[in-house]
């Protein structure tokens, strides 16, 4: 079922005379403005690779992409009931979660004919107990009703694989390694694991040599120069 933040977010990319859910071939797209075709995908990229794969042999195409930064959690009694409380959940999103997402689309991007648009989001997440059940007995005993949008903190547009070097810090050591990266933006290596195989693939990144076990890389353009 289509939830109200899925509503919100189709209609604030459809202004005007822009027309919603509209059949093309196989597929059936969000959102038809002038010549650009524009899908929300709050699941996983992967789930639609194929799809705006195909889009893209003729059209120009903005997938836009929510990440949830700030959740408020609303139990009800029951579906549609009243409300017993309500709390922040504990889970905060970032943009740097994209990673998470774009491994899985790299063959995708960077298009000419593409934007990826990150929604950084706040939104509140209706819930009911499952089951049947009228009591929350369990944290993970629910169901959820709807999620609605509250607010957008950033919006980041990504065209080129330059575009992605912006979430990579100013200051890195030339060649840097995985190690480098994930202190730098104080994150786990894992994460930063991600980010460079996205860039090596957007060209952006470019390996050069070893550090012990630790693979070196360092910017194209640089290397180019060089």
């Amino acid at each position: 079922m289509e939830t109200s933040l899925h509503r919100q977010l189709k209609q604030m990319y459809a202004p005007g005379d822009a027309r919603l859910e509209v059949p093309l071939g196989a597929y059936r797209i969000d959102v038809v403005r002038d010549d650009e075709l524009i899908e929300i995908q709050h699941g996983s990229l992967s789930a639609i690779r194929d799809k705006i794969q195909t889009l893209l042999r003729k059209h120009r195409v903005r997938v836009v992409k929510p990440i949830i930064a700030c959740k408020t959690l609303v139990q009800q009694k029951s579906k549609g009931g009243a409300v017993l409380r309500r709390r922040k959940s504990p889970k905060k999103g970032r943009l740097l979660n994209l990673f998470d997402e774009l491994i899985y689309f790299t063959g995708v991007f960077p298009h000419d004919r593409l934007t990826l648009e990150v929604l950084l989001v706040e939104i509140e997440e209706l819930r009911y107990p499952g089951h049947g059940r009228r009591r929350w007995r369990h944290q993970n005993d629910f169901q959820i009703e709807d999620q609605t949008l509250v607010g957008i903190r950033e919006v980041r547009p990504l065209r080129t694989s330059a575009d992605l070097r912006t979430f990579l810090p100013p200051r890195l050591p030339q060649p840097f390694h995985t190690g480098h990266l994930a202190k730098s933006l104080g994150v786990d290596r894992q994460i930063a694991q991600r980010m460079v195989y996205c860039l090596r693939h957007a060209g952006t990144l470019r390996q050069n040599g070893k550090q012990g076990h630790a693979l070196l890389y360092e910017f194209a353009d640089q290397a180019d120069a060089a």
